[in-house]
């Protein structure tokens, strides 16, 4: 039996997931899998990263190695940049000039924080917020008592926040969109998240655009400027606005980008080139990219099945719905949150008093549930969630309140 060679750019939550999927489905062993990563450790729990502010140390967000510690199948190389491939003879190139034959090759190179171009954004004292070392960066520089700025109100923006608070510093969190959140929740879900997260000390300007990175005396980032003139004190800075697909292969190789980056793959993640995959956040999948590690996984899986020939099922999209728990304040959205769909119906209930805000959309017929928001108050978010696509069995009132009295 001929071994084949399965490279894998990228060592992130994803390239570690189609590792271990080939392994396990490879019961005749014909892959031998070669793995890039570009980090200077093995793939490690991005999603947990903010609990390295809190205390934990990188060894507990690493993952458990696929297979066998000895499994000959699996050559591991961390810190190996991919930088090119040779497309007819199949042969991938690293930073280091050493070449790599493969019968497969796979894309996993996942995603770059997003800094706004604005006039001191390179600045000491100014970090993203993606790796291990990025985090190590900011609690050796956080100042307990001194104000910081995250720019970004996402949940990433969020976590950043916290972390600067429970290091002692007085974070504001600065966000392009009219609530935080946004892509999650709602308006009336996105005022009690901030109302809540104001109480703890951290500032929220939200339909706010950083407009610079003004510098202290001693050269570093001192100060934030926003687009309508608000001035804003930051001995740290931290960018949290987002992702952009690490696609810039795709040049080299010949291979096509979706409309907004990433490579262009087809529901099967293929691309073009019959022999390259690539999968996760630097995949556009039929040119849409998806920024959580969930379809990345899925992505992962479909391949897999391709290459050990099982029964793969096409990527067709992913589940959006969450429930997290930011800041202590738990929120919650599912299915058509922002009520998008052709005649879609809101039902809302805002406890102001309470600090609770619930909100399901039903279609036009007034009975099928479509989707929702919660936050404060997340014990509806099971039951809500078992229900979407369905005719409600109550009226949203008496569903609503009857799964908050169940949990």
């Amino acid at each position: 039996m001929t071994t084949r060679t399965l490279v894998v750019a990228g060592h992130g939550m994803v390239g570690h997931r189609l590792a271990g999927e080939i392994l396990e489905n490879d019961r005749e062993g014909r892959w031998r899998v070669v793995v890039l990563g570009e980090e200077p450790r093995p793939a490690y729990d991005r999603v947990a990263l903010s609990s390295l502010l809190g205390g934990a140390t990188p060894d507990d967000l690493t993952l458990a190695g696929p297979g066998a510690p000895d499994d000959g199948r699996l050559l591991l190389r961390p810190g190996t940049t991919m930088t090119g491939a040779d497309r007819p003879t199949r042969t991938v190139t690293c930073h280091d000039g050493t070449e790599i034959g493969y019968d497969a090759l796979v894309l996993a190179t996942g995603s770059r924080p997003f800094v706004p171009p604005a006039p001191g954004h390179d600045l000491p004292g100014c970090f993203v917020y993606r790796t291990v070392e990025d985090i190590a960066a900011i609690r050796a520089a956080a100042v307990p008592g001194r104000e910081a700025v995250v720019v970004g109100g996402g949940l990433l923006g969020l976590e950043a926040a916290n972390g600067l608070r429970l290091l002692g510093m007085r974070p504001h969190v600065v966000e392009r969109a009219p609530w935080l959140m946004a892509q999650q929740i709602d308006e009336g879900g996105g005022r009690v998240l901030a109302r809540a997260i104001e109480r703890l000390g951290v500032g929220v300007h939200c339909s706010s655009a950083l407009h610079a990175v003004g510098a202290g005396t001693d050269g570093r980032a001192g100060r934030v400027e926003l687009a309508d003139g608000t001035v804003l004190d930051a001995a740290l800075v931290v960018f949290a606005a987002g992702v952009r697909p690490r696609d810039e292969l795709a040049a080299p190789l010949g291979l096509e980008r979706g409309e907004r980056g990433g490579f262009l793959v087809d529901q099967w993640c293929r691309t073009a080139d019959e022999h390259i995959w690539a999968i996760g956040e630097c995949a556009a999948v039929r040119g849409r990219c998806h920024g959580l590690v969930a379809p990345g996984f899925r992505m992962a899986e479909t391949v897999a099945r391709q290459l050990t020939g099982g029964a793969p099922e096409p990527f067709t999209g992913a589940d959006t719905s969450a429930k997290l728990k930011v800041l202590g304040v738990e929120v919650a959205g599912f299915g058509d949150a922002h009520a998008r769909s052709p005649g879609a119906i809101e039902y809302v209930r805002d406890d102001r008093r309470a600090g609770t805000y619930a909100k399901v959309v039903l279609a036009a017929d007034g009975r099928t549930l479509l989707g929702g928001v919660l936050a404060g108050d997340t014990r509806a978010y099971p039951a809500l969630r078992a229900l979407t696509a369905r005719e409600l069995p109550a009226s949203p009132d008496e569903l609503l309140a009857g799964a908050a009295g169940e949990a």
